[in-house]
């Protein structure tokens, strides 16, 4: 691939790297934002929940508001509104203000999420496309494995707020950088309204929309609070925590180089065993939470089976989207995943405050492995008989 595609697809892993870390920080805070305003973790959990739930509710109304935006200039001022809700972020007094600025981070999320893995697959030659989608799923995962931890390391020491003002300073940067690398790119115009019962006639498309939202369900009920699981359960000091976090996301990087390896050759394998993974960890949190190097160990295979799975399922949607669709399509499966990561977070919360967070991951192992059933009788039928050919 040409250095004049890997400069801008660089701007967009940095850019999704900078979009997750802001999304994550929130996980690795918990206690101190908890602590700060006075409330139970739980109820500093609904910080995931809702800002989960405005995406799923605004990335669909957002994205056909803007789909005839040239994407190099939507993408640039998205990333502006971005900045200004992380500074705002960083000066809430009381946790409402808190919570309004995650609501605007969120509506920045829905265009962002939308558009960038078509955006990506757009600039470089079409053999490149893997590639280029696994490259922004690697930002996400560089986010886990630098982006969370530092979060947490910056709110321990000099206070929780300023990990979102250095997000916003980072992102600000990445503007500067994506002005100049950034090529223009088409929006291939509208798309209305009136298509979109068409596009969700797509039984296939539709189930895996589904299996998306029962995964994320799945897995946030686990790892929203796998900070103080971490804690109260394994027992693990401040500093094992933040290194059992980076390696988490550090085995993600594992992940999307395996997508890049055999997704291609073994597309429905792989994503069967991407889904039995992510049940089979989460059932095992609890069990492996005895022995400090094995629940490290096990949340390295989660980080890996979870990634995999994310890149799996946006490829899948790509392959399944109509060209001039394909940024609503993205939009629809962001908006649905961010409801799973919402429900999973308000089911989390439930089992922690109802119950005991020693169980939240055999509730999301148990979901998960329902997901794996519905993969098995249903969505891949559908895609062995999909007359698609697809391009990635």
């Amino acid at each position: 691939m040409s250095v004049k595609s890997w400069f801008p697809l660089i701007g967009l892993t940095c850019a999704a790297f900078i979009f997750n870390t802001s999304e994550f920080i929130p996980i690795g805070l918990l206690s101190d934002i908890a602590k700060d305003f006075k409330i139970t973790e739980a109820h500093a959990g609904l910080l995931i929940s809702v800002y989960a739930w405005i995406v799923t509710l605004l990335s669909l109304p957002l994205i056909l508001l803007v789909s005839k935006i040239e994407l190099r200039k939507l993408l640039l001022f998205t990333l502006v509104l971005f900045v200004g809700f992380q500074v705002f972020s960083s000066v809430s007094a009381n946790y409402g203000a808190l919570m309004a600025s995650r609501i605007g981070v969120a509506c920045t999320h829905s265009v962002f999420w939308s558009i960038v893995s078509p955006l990506a697959v757009r600039i470089v030659p079409d053999k490149n496309r893997p590639l280029a989608l696994s490259m922004i799923v690697t930002g996400t995962s560089v986010a886990m494995i630098l982006g969370l931890p530092l979060g947490r390391i910056i709110g321990l020491h000099i206070g929780w707020r300023m990990a979102f003002l250095c997000v916003g300073v980072f992102a600000f940067i990445t503007f500067l950088y994506l002005i100049f690398v950034l090529p223009k790119v088409p929006s291939h115009g509208g798309f209305s309204l009136h298509r979109l019962p068409v596009l969700l006639k797509n039984k296939l498309l539709v189930g895996l929309y589904l299996l998306s939202f029962a995964i994320a369900t799945s897995y946030y009920t686990g790892y929203s609070y796998i900070e103080p699981f971490l804690k109260q359960v394994a027992g693990l000091k401040d500093s094992w925590i933040t290194s059992t976090l980076m390696i988490f996301g550090g085995a993600g990087i594992l992940g999307s180089l395996f997508f890049s390896k055999y997704y291609g050759k073994y597309p429905y394998a792989f994503v069967g065993i991407v889904i039995f993974s992510v049940s089979f960890c989460l059932i095992l949190i609890y069990p492996f939470s005895f022995n400090s190097y094995l629940i490290i160990l096990l949340c390295a295979f989660w980080g890996m089976a979870v990634t995999a799975f994310n890149v799996a399922m946006q490829a899948e949607i790509i392959n399944n989207s109509p060209q001039s669709a394909t940024p609503v399509s993205m939009s629809i499966f962001s908006g649905i995943f961010n409801l799973g990561i919402g429900c999973g977070t308000l089911i989390g919360g439930g089992i922690c405050t109802y119950s005991s967070i020693s169980y939240i991951g055999y509730v999301g192992g148990i979901l998960a492995a329902l997901a794996f059933i519905y993969w098995q009788k249903k969505v891949l039928k559908q895609l062995k008989n999909r007359k698609v050919i697809p391009c990635l």
